[in-house]
């Protein structure tokens, strides 16, 4: 692959993840989804009082790693980010609802795993980018 199409195919795979996190997340704060997630499930699971809080910091850290994503700026740390939110979503909501999202189930882990491919792929796509290439450059990575 040319350098031209991978740096194409690296910007598709963070703005298309940043209109899936600021889509999930800005929806939320206008439909009460938010709140709702805190009072009715993170409240219940073990979170109170502070699971509306809780709700709140993980959509706004994903709209947040979204504006990084588009930005190129500290994709690393917002990968991290959400990928630590999604394995934690896993873990406490869809690993019990199984592998499917709809067809042979509802909920399940499948979509959450492909956003966790994409995060990891993004991530070692930005390895190679110009901040990086100009260290090696300059000797200062081997």
């Amino acid at each position: 692959m040319n350098t031209k199409n991978a740096k194409i195919a690296y910007a598709i795979l963070r703005i298309t993840i940043a209109i899936i996190l600021l889509s999930h997340s800005v929806l939320g704060m206008f439909d009460g989804g938010i709140n709702d997630f805190g009072n009715l499930y993170l409240n219940k699971v073990g979170f109170a009082p502070y699971g509306v809080a809780i709700a709140w910091i993980i959509k706004l850290s994903h709209v947040v790693c979204a504006v990084l994503l588009i930005m190129n700026k500290y994709i690393r740390l917002a990968c991290f980010a959400t990928i630590f939110v999604l394995i934690m979503g896993i873990i406490m909501v869809h690993l019990k609802e199984g592998w499917f999202v709809v067809g042979g189930g509802r909920n399940g882990v499948e979509y959450n795993f492909v956003l966790l491919c994409v995060l990891t792929a993004i991530m070692f796509l930005n390895a190679d980018s110009k901040q990086y290439n100009t260290k090696i450059r300059n000797g200062k990575i081997s």
